[in-house]
């Protein structure tokens, strides 16, 4: 059997709005998020291995993922791996995906579908955390999805944040970069997008309007955010899964720990989003702000890479 390489570029042509209607098509479906199993951790001498299965009746797959905090310094991706695609009956390999150009297409998918149900078709002002890999996928996703009339990019790096300046100018919209140290502009922003690595919280939540939006991805360990309690503790908050995001979210663990949040207050998760089960966050019903956190799970890997193994086929 001559196993398929889906690369790149085939992982590119199905797009941020095909990854997106793939993930809301299965979840409008009946998939559980809640009944995906659990990613497993294993540490190794280059960092840390991450393995993420998932299934459903129509296919199977895993994804091994590298993170390697030491690759940057080298020029080396921070994030390595594969996903094996596999028929669900039979279990007979369907495919091999790049895992890094898969993760890049999926988180924002996985994000872009929650601000599909949070926010107005205009965003005003958007605040992007971050100049990675993951930036760039948010930002694609989030204009794939929304009418954005100005965005604010803030970084640790002069010229990684002018270079997604220039990329987000270059897609139709007025961008400038902001203060890493002050981080005033979410006091006016109606999206706030965290695709960062930071441990620690980027920003005073006590600053976000009511009404706002803010997604965090960057994290998925218990010890580090990238929203603080402030944040949280004013929010409607969604996550893709409670099961998850009470295992690995420290942005949400954190807070509890320090008493100022419970798993009672999680809104719901994406399921229930899309469902139209969390009410009021697109209404006044709810005044504050709204909090999407995203761990990154098997189950979104596996729709995903189904989705682009259906586009690549003859």
């Amino acid at each position: 059997m001559n196993l398929p390489l889906l690369g790149a570029d085939d992982i590119e042509a199905l797009g941020p709005s095909g990854a997106v209607d793939a993930l809301e098509a299965a979840l409008s479906g009946g998939l559980d998020p809640e009944r995906s199993p659990a990613r497993h951790h294993v540490n190794v001498p280059g960092g840390e291995l991450l393995i993420m299965p998932a299934a459903t009746r129509q296919v199977t797959g895993v994804k091994i993922a590298g993170v390697a905090p030491g690759n940057p310094a080298h020029g080396l991706p921070r994030i390595t791996g594969s996903y094996l695609l596999l028929d669900g009956p039979t279990l007979l390999p369907l495919a091999l995906l790049d895992g890094p150009a898969l993760t890049t297409l999926r988180t924002p998918a996985v994000s872009a579908l929650a601000i599909r149900h949070l926010t107005d078709p205009v965003l005003h002002h958007l605040v992007l955390f971050g100049t990675g890999p993951q930036a760039y996928g948010h930002l694609a996703a989030v204009l794939a999805e929304r009418r954005v009339e100005r965005v604010t990019v803030i970084g640790r790096t002069p010229h990684r944040v002018a270079a997604l300046v220039e990329q987000a100018r270059r897609l139709g919209v007025d961008a400038r970069a902001g203060e890493a140290q002050r981080a005033a502009e979410v006091a006016t922003a109606d999206l706030v997008l965290c695709c960062t690595a930071s441990a620690t919280p980027l920003f005073d939540g006590a600053l976000v309007p009511d009404g706002a939006t803010v997604v965090a991805v960057g994290s998925h360990t218990p010890g580090a955010r990238e929203a603080d309690t402030a944040l949280v503790s004013r929010s409607a908050v969604i996550v893709e899964s409670r099961a998850a995001a009470l295992s690995e979210a420290g942005d949400l663990l954190i807070p509890m720990a320090e008493g100022a949040f419970s798993a009672e207050g999680i809104a719901g998760n994406l399921a229930d989003l899309v469902a139209g089960r969390v009410l009021g966050v697109k209404t006044t019903v709810f005044e504050g702000p709204r909090f999407f956190k995203s761990v990154g799970m098997g189950w979104e890997d596996l729709v995903v890479a189904a989705a682009v193994h259906r586009n690549s086929a003859p």
